[in-house]
């Protein structure tokens, strides 16, 4: 558990860089959210309270996450799965649905969406696997064990239909086996298999609003009032923002609904419509500093299990961010990634809190024996 003389080796700027990304982004939900009544009076969105409850919950997570042996936590990785598993398979046959997709569970007025905490689980569970293996990712059996880790909660969310969070598991699979000892040479064979699967899957795997987002994104202008909305919308609230920006509140593709869903998957658009190129600047180098920062927690971890454990976290939270900005821009098909830490989402936030624990966690136990 936690010891005191732990607390002087918290990384407080990782900490304070990770605030600062939820308060910016809480910010652009406000913004967003916010709606003015015919007297002039206004308020911000239910979301913006939804958000700020979910970081308090974020917080606590954090803190269990931080205080308890993350070789304890990865001892018992295989509980975690179970249960994960278990969670999934209960949104499959009674979960809620929203928006064509029944990903949550109802929990009073909160829903919980069990797949946003597939990462850090899915995380532990290989770090715990790969760290005991001494062999590492080296054996193609050993490989594809954890590959098998990685499927079933990847083909269990899939189903839901989410197959923006699923697809986020793989480079928490590669990083760590990419840690482990995974060969550049088996990677490469990875890829082209995977390559020469693309017919199949687009044949087989996709559904019809899939194919028609990666479609749409080769050219919008085909469907401009439909599958392509996103996509023109998205461009345009970004190119609006030049330099400074419009000013906070001040921005119209979000304020007015033109930009769909712009309090959750395309937040990073109403930043650069209302800071700028130079609040995205901002933004972009806290990320950055997130990243890196994290990365050198990997490198300081006393064991394969914490270095491991950090680099397969990381890799998802990379992927998640890259994405994200790259689909905002109109540089990638649309899919339901969100922004970690800015977009709204309660479970998105308190899975991104409890992940950033366990990294913290790492960095602190260095000295420890």
């Amino acid at each position: 558990m936690f010891e005191r003389r732990l607390f002087f080796h918290i990384d407080w700027a990782l900490l304070t860089a990770i605030l600062m990304i939820v308060g910016i982004g809480i910010a652009m939900i406000y913004s967003t959210t916010y709606v003015t009544f015919p007297d002039g009076s206004g308020q911000a969105g239910r979301e913006v309270r939804t958000q700020i409850y979910a970081l308090v919950l974020g917080l606590v997570a954090l803190l269990i996450f931080l205080s308890i042996d993350y070789r304890m936590l990865a001892e018992h990785s295989l509980m975690l799965y179970v249960a994960l598993a278990g969670a999934l398979l209960y949104v499959l046959f009674k979960g809620s649905t929203q928006m064509g997709a029944q990903r949550w569970i109802s929990i009073g007025s909160f829903n919980l969406q069990p797949s946003e905490f597939a990462r850090m689980v899915v995380a532990l569970i290989l770090a715990m696997y790969f760290g005991e293996n001494r062999r590492g990712a080296k054996n193609t059996s050993d490989l594809i064990i954890g590959g098998m880790f990685t499927a079933v909660p990847l083909l269990l969310i899939a189903k839901q239909p989410d197959l923006g969070t699923a697809v986020t598991l793989l480079p928490v699979f590669f990083g760590v086996a990419y840690l482990a000892g995974l060969r550049m040479r088996l990677l490469a064979v990875i890829a082209i298999a995977g390559l020469l699967l693309t017919p199949i899957v687009w044949k087989f795997a996709l559904q019809e609003y899939q194919k028609s987002r990666i479609q749409m994104f080769i050219d919008p202008s085909k469907d401009p009032k439909g599958a392509g909305y996103q996509t023109i919308q998205a461009r345009i609230t970004v190119g609006s923002g030049g330099l400074l920006g419009k000013g906070f509140m001040e921005g119209t593709q979000g304020q007015y609904d033109f930009l769909p869903v712009a309090h959750n998957d395309f937040i990073f658009s109403v930043l650069a419509e209302e800071k700028g190129f130079v609040g995205v600047l901002v933004v972009l180098g806290l990320y950055l500093f997130v990243i890196i920062r994290s990365l050198e927690a990997a490198r300081l971890a006393k064991d394969r299990l914490g270095a491991y454990l950090v680099g397969g976290i990381v890799a998802g939270f990379a992927f998640q961010v890259i994405y994200n900005i790259a689909m905002s821009v109109g540089l990638a098909p649309v899919k339901g990634i969100t922004l970690p830490l800015m977009s709204y989402g309660g479970s998105s936030l308190i899975a991104a809190m409890a992940t950033f624990g366990l990294i913290l966690n790492v960095r602190m136990r260095r000295f420890t024996n």
